[in-house]
């Protein structure tokens, strides 16, 4: 069981990652002049699945409560 939320944490961990490595792309991207709409949309889908990602992983690792 350890093992398995040590295997989350760390998946997690390396998407938060990506997610923070991505916003600073997607700026840097906006500041830097002529934008290409198709790259830029396909970066934030894909910042947008990562969101998603994140979240089902983190509702894993939360125990279910009893209210």
């Amino acid at each position: 069981m350890l093992n398995d939320r040590d295997a989350l944490l760390r998946q997690l961990h390396e998407l938060r990652s990506e997610h923070r490595d991505l916003d600073t792309v997607i700026v840097r991207l906006i500041e830097t002049g002529p934008l290409d709409q198709l790259h830029l949309q396909r970066l934030k889908k894909r910042k947008l699945m990562l969101k998603d990602e994140i979240a089902k992983l983190e509702s894993r690792l939360i125990p279910d409560s009893i209210a």
